[in-house]
């Protein structure tokens, strides 16, 4: 009974904080949202017994790229401005893209068919789980990875070069 509450919870803090990650006008607030969803879904993973996995959810996400977010944010906008409001179009087009979105998962989660635990399944001890990040096998993740650490850093290059241009149109509309 105690941990059907912590779940729903901690599923309701990650439904809860997320809506007020992308609708709060205030981009350093929604960092801090986003913050508090990492923290959450890392309390799944330890009510699920994950615990390295849980570990590496606090230390790289809500530890390593919550404080770059932040940092992004301070170095390349003013933390008083306010987001605009997206107009009725924004707003029709974002919710259809959210809801064809969701519905895709759960057409692809609910026509997958999982397979059954087996006894020859490999063991999920943290030498597993490394050799598991590094390899490029069947069983590997180290090119995902390593795509998601370029579309990262070509995401924080992009906002840069965008944040640094209108901070020159800004400053060039004073003089």
């Amino acid at each position: 009974m105690n941990s059907e509450l912590l779940f729903f919870m901690l599923s309701g803090m990650i439904v809860i904080f997320s809506i007020l990650t992308v609708t709060s006008r205030r981009i350093l607030r929604a960092a801090v949202y986003l913050l508090f969803v990492l923290v959450s879904t890392a309390g799944l993973y330890f009510m699920l017994n994950y615990n390295f996995l849980a570990a590496v959810q606090l230390t790289v996400y809500a530890g390593g790229i919550i404080v770059l977010i932040i940092f992004s944010i301070l170095l390349t906008s003013h933390i008083s401005e306010r987001a605009e409001m997206a107009g009725r179009f924004q707003g029709l087009m974002s919710t259809l893209a959210t809801v064809a979105g969701a519905a895709l998962t759960l057409i692809t989660i609910l026509k997958y068919s999982f397979p059954e635990k087996t006894a020859t399944a490999m063991p999920s001890d943290v030498k597993n789980i490394g050799r598991a990040l590094v390899s490029y096998n069947e069983n590997g993740y180290a090119l995902p990875f390593e795509v998601v650490s370029v579309l990262l850093l070509a995401a924080m290059i992009g906002a840069i070069i965008v944040a640094r241009k209108e901070n020159m149109a800004a400053k060039g509309n004073k003089k």
